[in-house]
This record gives structure tokens, C-alpha cells and sequence, in this order.
């Protein structure tokens, strides 16, 4: 008697979905490429910040990093995101002016609340279309740059530089399109990128399972460009008060993430030298509520912990729901160009690249 495989048909099943899908993004390429669809074009210098994959590569330290770089050579500056799962019904919403913030997560999503934190003096918007985005954001302020946030495959807004994200701890993320993988679009797509940035490339091991992936596919790199995230502070979530990484070394800590990659923040509070006491670990982009920090405040009570440790992603959203006793904090963590930086510096800023 033959023994049943229960999950077979069903990943057979996913693999038919995912060819299918992988048809459609080929024929939406096209559209493009042959001029059937037409893409704007923005009277500014325009980067765009993606990825090849669904979850977290890593974009927004890097945006911040990138950010960063632009304002320190004089540029103004506007970070246009598309604002996942945000409350607001408006097509355009404005979460910063680069002087004051406008928007609060819920109406602005949670990306860009973030980046209108780290990036004060950033103009922040968000919007589906991006095209339409720019344009709106150009006539009220006079920014002579614009980052797009996770843009790759936003295709009807013509960029000068394109950045591709590939996550070093999830090489196997590369091997089949969504939903049987974690694939967005075909990894021939990387054809359209300016270059490749290779985040959480501490590992060599892990970022040559990358590299062989993408040799596999007939796609190689020569020049590389890799970055690491390193936990840099710790921030209060109440009063957003600011504490030296020393600070946290050794303390017992109950960590709460619901980001993209709950493994990353782990591995990022262990280098930090703190004592994980326990986890609590949701699906990207969770709204929390009073239920969730009470189980969470009193998980970390039973364990022990000295405090609770979460993302700063998720901290913008749990303050109305602490107590003044609570002594929850943020980890800062900041991106780190490793290899490459001379060449990522030259495509952002807009310098040539150096003929060898």
C-alpha cells in the first residue's frame, strides 16, 4: 500500500501558482520594456531603494543611510514610500515636512513614520503611485532628490540609480517565485539594477550562497557591495530618551518584534551582550493593542526580565498603551557598508564611477 504524502499535491499546487504569477510579472516587464506601458519622469535625482523578495532585506536603514549621505552634501531630501497597510484614504499623505512630523504611524504606515523620525530634516510622503507622489510632493517642496522606499518594482516611475537588496541569511528566499517562495519576481530581473547590495553579509559562508545563486542563474557581480546592521543605542519608547549600548549589556530582556525578519532583531539584541529572557514574536506590520502589551508586560514579570526590548519599527506604536512603569526601549540598529562603500557613495551621490 502506497503511503499518502498529504502536503505533495499542495506544494505542486504552489509551484503551478507560482509559474502562473511568474508569467504575469514577465508580461508586466514587457509592457515596459517594449513601451506599451510608459514610465514618468521626475525633474529630480531619483534612487530607488528594493528588493527581489518578500519580507525584510533591510531597506530602511539602509534609506536612513542613504538619506544621510544626501543631506550631509547639501541635498534636499524626500523619501517616497507607498505607506503598507496605513490607515489614510487619501492618495497622497505627507508624513513630514522635514520639519515637523504629521502623521502618526497608523495613517502613514509604519516604514515612514520611522524614517520621519531618523530623517527629521527629510521630506516624507506616501502614496501607491509613486510617479503621481513626486510630482505632488515637488510642488509643495523644493527637494532636488527623492529616495524610493522599496521602488524596484514600481516601474511607472523612471529612476537614475536602482538598488537591489539581497538578504545574505536567506539565500534559499531566491529559489522559487511567490508563493512557493519568497521571490517577488524572477531573479533576471536583477538585469534592471544598477547594482546589488548584499545586506546582513556578516557571515562569508552565507553571502557566497547568494553569489553561487545568482552565478547559477547566469547573473554576476563584480564589483560587490555588502552591509551589515549593528545595534547602535537604545531608545526609551515612552520618552524616545536615548542610552549607549553599554547600557543594556547584561540585562535580562523579554524581546517583541513584528517586523519582517523577527530573526535579524534577535541576532542584532545578542550582539549587544543582553540576556534574552524570552521572545514574543508577531507578523509584520502588527497593530497592537492593550490585550498585547498585557501579556507581554506580564510574560516578562514571570520571567524576570529587567526590560523589554523591541524594534523601533514597532516602537512607534506602543506608547498609548504603556504605563509609566513600564520600562520598554527601542534597539537602534544602523547600516554599515562593509564593501563597497566607495561605489555605493559614487551611484547615490551622483559622482562618476572610476574607469579601472
Amino acid at each position: 500500500m502506497a503511503l499518502l504524502h498529504p502536503g505533495r499535491p499542495v506544494r505542486k499546487g504552489l509551484y503551478g501558482v507560482a509559474f502562473l504569477y511568474g508569467l504575469i510579472v514577465r508580461l508586466r516587464h514587457a509592457c515596459y520594456r517594449f513601451g506599451w506601458c510608459r514610465s514618468s519622469q521626475i525633474p529630480c535625482r531619483v534612487v530607488s531603494v528594493g528588493n527581489l523578495t518578500v519580507g525584510g532585506t533591510g531597506k530602511t536603514p539602509v534609506v536612513i543611510l542613504l538619506t544621510h549621505w544626501l543631506q550631509s552634501q547639501g541635498r534636499r531630501v524626500a523619501v517616497l514610500s507607498r505607506g503598507y497597510k496605513r490607515a489614510g484614504g487619501t492618495p497622497q499623505q505627507l508624513v513630514s515636512d522635514g520639519v515637523t512630523i504629521l502623521a502618526g504611524p497608523s495613517e502613514a504606515g509604519d516604514e515612514p513614520y520611522l524614517l520621519a523620525r531618523r530623517c527629521p530634516k527629510a521630506v516624507v510622503a506616501v502614496g501607491a503611485d509613486r510617479a503621481e507622489l513626486g510630482q505632488w510632493v515637488l510642488a509643495q517642496h523644493p527637494v532636488d532628490c527623492m529616495i524610493l522606499d522599496d521602488g524596484f518594482q514600481h516601474l511607472g516611475l523612471r529612476r537614475d540609480v536602482d538598488l537591489v537588496l539581497l538578504d545574505a541569511t536567506d539565500a534559499t528566499g531566491l529559489d522559487a517565485m511567490a508563493p512557493a517562495g519568497r521571490l517577488r519576481e524572477p531573479l533576471e530581473g536583477l538585469v534592471r539594477a544598477t547594482a546589488v547590495v548584499v545586506t546582513r553579509a556578516d557571515s562569508k559562508e552565507e553571502v557566497e550562497a547568494i553569489n553561487s545563486r545568482l552565478r547559477a542563474a547566469g547573473l554576476q557581480y563584480n564589483d560587490p557591495i555588502e552591509v551589515v546592521f549593528k545595534a547602535d543605542s537604545c531608545v526609551s519608547v515612552q520618552t524616545e530618551e536615548g542610552r549607549p549600548l553599554d547600557w543594556c549589556r547584561g540585562k535580562s530582556v523579554w524581546l517583541v518584534s513584528g517586523i519582517g525578519n523577527s530573526e535579524s532583531f534577535r541576532r542584532s539584541a545578542l550582539s549587544a551582550g543582553v540576556e534574552v529572557a524570552g521572545e514574543t514574536v508577531f507578523q509584520d506590520h502588527h497593530r497592537y493593542d492593550a490585550d498585547d502589551v498585557r501579556r507581554i508586560r506580564a510574560a516578562a514579570q514571570s520571567a524576570g526580565a529587567n526590560i523589554v526590548l523591541t524594534t523601533e519599527k514597532d516602537a512607534g506604536k506602543l506608547p498609548p498603551f504603556l504605563v509609566p512603569q513600564d520600562s520598554w526601549w527601542a534597539l537602534r540598529v544602523r547600516a554599515e557598508v562593509v564593501r563597497g562603500e566607495e561605489r555605493l557613495r559614487n551611484l547615490v551621490l551622483g559622482c562618476p564611477e572610476k574607469v579601472l
